[in-house]
């Protein structure tokens, strides 16, 4: 990468999407420590919750695509995390998927990513999942966090912990339990001003996909009191011009291409 993108020392954040996804399987352990090891200002990870109720790091709705979960239990009607109690995923390799080397990589729990990421300088931007049968799950993520104090609090006061969605009613359930923790919406498409000024009496943060974005969006994002991630940015070019318009961080499959100087 280029000198003409900013570091996170020059006030972008770098947030690896889903860990460092574009060199390591999608939300393992392994993604996780290189987003670590690539100095990433945050990790972005996927919620959602087993049969069981345990918290999990998993982005699809259903889980062929990332796992043998289909060789493992042939004979399931149904392939969601929700299906499945966390001792039978532990079951699954989530790593062949995306080479070799990778064989045998485990699903990982959200506790599992605070504990390799709570003593490091790796933040936690963590995605309520918007997958539509799941209910309760914003409230279920705010209450693992409070039953961590010490990693919440030093969190905060390093400004490495934050919340999105895609969904306003999961936000806002989180926002309830949780004010104090930074939340941002997610959205695919351009928000309108209508939605802006709305977002903007209790969002932190607005995270548009970067192919909606541009100066005009950014400035009056930051007009309004909260701040701009977009998504999901991987050409070095798109990088530049993100970076050139201001936006706060970066959520990229790559984040040694921001980091590395």
């Amino acid at each position: 990468m280029t000198s003409t993108v900013a570091h996170a020392d020059e006030g972008l954040d770098v947030i690896a999407h889903r860990g460092s996804s574009g060199m390591a399987p999608e939300n393992t352990a392994a993604a996780v420590d290189l987003a670590v090891a690539q100095r990433a200002d945050f990790v972005e990870i996927d919620v959602q919750r087993t049969k069981d109720g345990k918290l999990v790091n998993f982005h699809d709705c259903t889980m062929e695509r990332t796992t043998d979960i289909e060789e493992v239990f042939p004979d399931r009607p149904r392939y969601r995390v929700s299906d499945f109690t966390w001792a039978e995923l532990r079951r699954l390799d989530a790593g062949s998927w995306f080479h070799e080397d990778y064989a045998g990589e485990r699903l990982i729990t959200v506790d599992d990513v605070i504990s390799r990421i709570r003593n490091t300088d790796t933040g936690l931007l963590a995605e309520i999942s918007p997958c539509s049968h799941y209910t309760g799950i914003a409230t279920d993520l705010a209450e693992s966090l409070l039953d961590k104090p010490r990693y919440v609090r030093r969190a905060l006061a390093e400004e490495q912990l934050a919340v999105q969605s895609f969904q306003v009613d999961d936000a806002q359930e989180f926002q309830a339990l949780m004010p104090e923790v930074p939340i941002g919406f997610l959205d695919a498409e351009r928000p309108t001003d209508e939605e802006l000024v709305q977002l903007s009496t209790w969002a932190d943060q607005v995270n548009p996909q970067y192919t909606v974005t541009d100066q005009a969006l950014v400035d009056r994002v930051h007009e309004l009191g909260m701040d701009i991630n977009v998504w999901t940015v991987d050409e070095p070019g798109a990088m530049r011009r993100m970076a050139g318009l201001g936006v706060d961080g970066i959520i990229t499959d790559f984040p040694q291409s921001l980091t590395q100087h």
